[in-house]
Parts: structure tokens; C-alpha cells; sequence
């Protein structure tokens, strides 16, 4: 079995970094990252989180602009996802939202051509983990719905009856 400190991960080149922002300055302990693949979310000081999601899983792109935001040029990015562990992700406080947006978009769309990844697929994902409130055994069927079936047309319903 391989250590730990011997395995190699190869470093890819990041294509977009920042922090968020408190009145326009990078000095809180939240940093985001881009590399071709994946969008990082670091967090904490002491106890630090890193969350990552797919580029390709996600599905649309929400910008915003509060006026103290825009006063101190930032803005929130608010990513909806076919990500069971992370559905929305927010990128507070960032520089340039706009920008970041149409260059998230383009990205997105890029990877997901490469991958070979259709639209279908990604909205048939978006409803992985959600729950109906009436589907015990999790197959997207709620059981409380009675089944129609038809005993005529069926001679095999006949014979277990």
C-alpha cells in the first residue's frame, strides 16, 4: 500500500482565485478557486473546510448586487447544482461579479461539451436526493399514489387473485 506522502497528485493551474471581500478588501478567511475541472471553496482559520463541486454538475448561475456591494464593486454568485452535498453554492463578496458570471457560463458550457455531457442529463441529475415526502423506498414513485392497473387486460393478475 502506497504512503500518503508518496503519492503524487498533479497541480493544476488555477484559472481563477479570489477571497471574499469585507468592504471591498480581502480580508476574511474564505477563499474560492477555479481550476478546468472544479470550483473550490476554502473556509475557517483554525478548522478549515474545503468543499469542491464539478464544473459540468453545475446548472445555472445567479449574480447579485447589493447597493453596499456595488459601492464597494463586489457582489454575490449564486450556484445551483446537480450536487447532492451542495445544491447552492454562494461565492460572497467577490470582485467583478458580473465578469466571473459570463466567464463561469462560457466555462461550464465548455466542459460539459468536452465531457460529452447532455442538458438532459444534467436536469435528470438535479433531482437526485430529493425526497418526496410520500416515497419510503426512494425510486421517485410516491407510494401513497395507487397503481392503475388494468385486471383484463392482464390474465396472470387473474390467476394470483
Amino acid at each position: 500500500m502506497a504512503r500518503i506522502d508518496k503519492i503524487q497528485v498533479e497541480e493544476k493551474e488555477i484559472l481563477w482565485a479570489d477571497r471574499k471581500r469585507i468592504l471591498g478588501m480581502p480580508i476574511s478567511f474564505t477563499r474560492y478557486s477555479m481550476d478546468d475541472e472544479r470550483l473550490y471553496v476554502k473556509t475557517g482559520l483554525l478548522r478549515t473546510e474545503l468543499n469542491e463541486i464539478l464544473l459540468y454538475r453545475i446548472l445555472d448561475v445567479k449574480s447579485t448586487q447589493t447597493l453596499w456591494q456595488r459601492i464597494f464593486g463586489v457582489g454575490t454568485l449564486t450556484l445551483f447544482s446537480a450536487d447532492q452535498s451542495c445544491p447552492r453554492l454562494l461565492l460572497k463578496n467577490i470582485k467583478k461579479p458580473e465578469k466571473l458570471h459570463r466567464y463561469l457560463s462560457d466555462f461550464i458550457e465548455k466542459t460539459r461539451q468536452s465531457k460529452g455531457v447532455a442538458g438532459r442529463e444534467i436536469v435528470g441529475m438535479a433531482g437526485v436526493g430529493l425526497n418526496h415526502p410520500h416515497d419510503a423506498d426512494g425510486d421517485g414513485v410516491p407510494d401513497d399514489v395507487p397503481q392503475e392497473h388494468d385486471a383484463d387486460a392482464d390474465p396472470v393478475a387473474d390467476e394470483l387473485r
